[in-house]
């Protein structure tokens, strides 16, 4: 999986993480594509969906990750260790530094906008590396129950990483269009839809019939090797 993948799973894990069992449908659009991610969540579990082929099922107690590759029937599993290192270099990668953990406090603009049948009110705050914004309907359904959890499923693992970003605690509602720039790049994240209906336990739990696969080097898989070229025989 390469590290633009995993960046987006680990910004969109970050935007929607709440406790209980709720499937939360996101619009995430950035560096020209549009993906719709769904996320299931359940106790100490989450479960990614950014395309049919790969599913990343993240325990938040354990910090283990596995990614499940569902045409070939195989999987990878991740220890927390690990995945934190994979955390770091996409967060390195989404152009983060240390200086996006001295946040500004959450502002309103006064601006408001009618996102998906709520009305939504625009909250700003940045860092010399990242800017923040944030429409939050201030009367979405179950909102502070939401909100209140949503950084309770992070990992310990990537406490360090998200320490600063995605700080919910100040938040008057529940933020239903996020865009983060940085790096010269902005990727903007928008709830479709949230439900709340039970979940199986099955979907968060590898398939009997997958195969486990060796974890590859971390550093063979996001270096960036150039090619070389052999020269040729006179």
């Amino acid at each position: 999986m390469k590290i633009r993948g995993l960046g987006l799973i680990v910004t969109a894990f970050l935007l929607v993480t709440a406790r209980g069992d709720l499937t939360i449908v996101q619009k995430v659009e950035g560096s020209g594509s549009v993906k719709q991610i769904t996320t299931k969540l359940k106790g100490d579990k989450a479960r990614v969906e950014v395309a049919p082929e790969v599913t990343t099922i993240i325990d938040s107690k354990s910090g283990e990750v596995l990614s499940l590759m569902n045409a070939k029937k195989k999987f990878l599993r991740i220890s927390a260790d690990k995945s934190k290192a994979i955390a770091e270099m996409a967060s390195k990668y989404a152009g983060d530094s240390a200086g996006a953990a001295e946040k500004s406090k959450l502002t309103p603009t006064g601006k408001k906008e009618m996102i998906n049948g709520y009305q939504a009110e625009e909250y700003v705050r940045e860092s010399p590396s990242v800017k923040e914004g944030y429409w939050i309907a201030l009367k979405y359904p179950d909102s502070a129950a939401i909100v209140k959890q949503l950084q309770a499923i992070i990992p310990a693992a990537w406490n360090d990483i998200a320490k600063g970003m995605f700080d919910y605690r100040d938040f008057p509602g529940l933020p239903l269009r996020t865009i983060v720039k940085t790096g010269g790049r902005e990727i903007t994240s928008t709830i479709i839809s949230i439900k709340q209906d039970p979940l199986s336990e099955a979907e968060f739990s590898v398939p009997k019939d997958f195969e486990e696969l060796k974890v590859p080097n971390l550093q063979e898989m996001f270096s960036e090797k150039p090619s070389v070229t052999r020269p040729t025989k006179p």
